[in-house]
């Protein structure tokens, strides 16, 4: 097995389900399939380039990745008509490769394409038969759109359990969010006469603003493909940022995140090989970083001032952003 192919896979994972699995695909990654599965629901931000990331890791261990532009599942979930979801799932797979997604490795696939064809459809109503209500519900319970349960809703998880083998993949990812879903299928998909797959999972990150909770375009602040280079620094600028990686809890016992740290971690350093810090020569002069352990360390001990830290990830995150926001300045001109 390579050991770079698999700390490859493996770096910056809250979660991989199962370890040994995993490990087998690293020992001969050339070739397998691997996908991320996407209601098209809005303008990419940087919770779904988080997985991006993840992808572009897997495409250079030599897998070839699938990205699930899921418009039944985002009908299920109440997100518009299928006109409306599948032009906003155009300008995701526009910003996809914009990001940096290798397009040779890349298939883009709409969940139409194949959820409504009737073997599809008759193994989903077995897995119906064979899932319980709360079973489903529990899977689904962190992704559905609003806060009253349907019908659809529970059907939701199912079809992403089924998704994993009617794609021909060997690895599922998806955020912690996800986790859940991919439990189910690998706890139901057998009863189909299906093998499971292996898992990774990663991270959330936190809203930016308070550092509580997840970074959504729907609540809280995050920054999107959309943002240009004012509201980036603007943005990063008012970030919840305090100098230790822990930070204490709010008043009401919630944890909080330095979603800082975390944009340098899950962002900068999987992109860039060095970070580098201006500062003035009165404050110690400018400071260069090849890891991102330190310069969370030189943040942690006081060495590195968050005014100092922000302007160089706001830099970095718009160089990333940019060719995403060039799309869809050209697609709307």
């Amino acid at each position: 097995m390579s050991t770079d192919a698999y700390e490859r896979l493996t770096r910056n994972t809250a979660e991989v389900i199962t370890d040994e699995e995993v490990r087998e695909l690293a020992a001969a990654p050339e070739g397998k399939r691997a996908y991320v599965g996407y209601e098209p629901s809005g303008v990419l931000h940087l919770g779904h380039m988080l997985t991006a990331n993840k992808l572009i890791d897997l495409q250079e261990t030599g897998f070839e990745v699938v990205v699930l532009l899921a418009d039944v599942h985002a009908y299920l979930n109440d997100k518009g008509s299928f006109e409306e979801i599948r032009e906003t799932a155009e300008r995701m797979r526009e910003q996809f490769l914009a990001y940096g997604l290798d397009a040779d490795q890349t298939e883009f696939v709409f969940g139409s394409e194949f959820e409504l064809d009737e073997e599809y459809v008759l193994d989903l109503h077995e897995l119906e038969l064979s899932t319980t209500l709360n079973r489903a519900q529990r899977a689904m319970a962190e992704i559905q759109s609003g806060d009253t349960a349907k019908v659809s809703h529970v059907v939701y998880p199912l079809m992403q359990a089924l998704d994993i083998e009617y794609l021909d993949l060997d690895l599922a990812v998806g955020g912690m969010d996800q986790r859940k879903v991919h439990v189910l299928h690998r706890e139901e998909i057998e009863t189909l006469g299906y093998d499971a797959r292996p898992c990774i999972h990663t991270p959330i990150l936190a809203d930016l603003k308070t550092g509580v909770g997840k970074m959504s375009s729907s609540s809280g602040v995050t920054i999107s493909m959309e943002d240009s280079t004012a509201e980036i620094h603007e943005k990063v600028n008012d970030a919840f940022c305090p100098p230790t990686r822990d930070p204490e809890p709010t008043d009401d016992g919630e944890q909080r995140e330095n979603p800082v740290l975390e944009l340098f971690q899950y962002h900068v350093f999987p992109r860039f090989e060095t970070v580098e810090i201006e500062r003035p020569d009165e404050y110690g002069g400018n400071l260069t970083y090849d890891s991102y352990e330190a310069l969370a360390t030189d943040l942690e001990s006081g060495d590195l001032h968050p005014a100092d830290a922000k302007p160089a990830l706001a830099e970095a995150l718009d160089e990333l952003i940019a060719p995403g926001r060039e799309k869809i300045r050209a697609r709307e001109d």
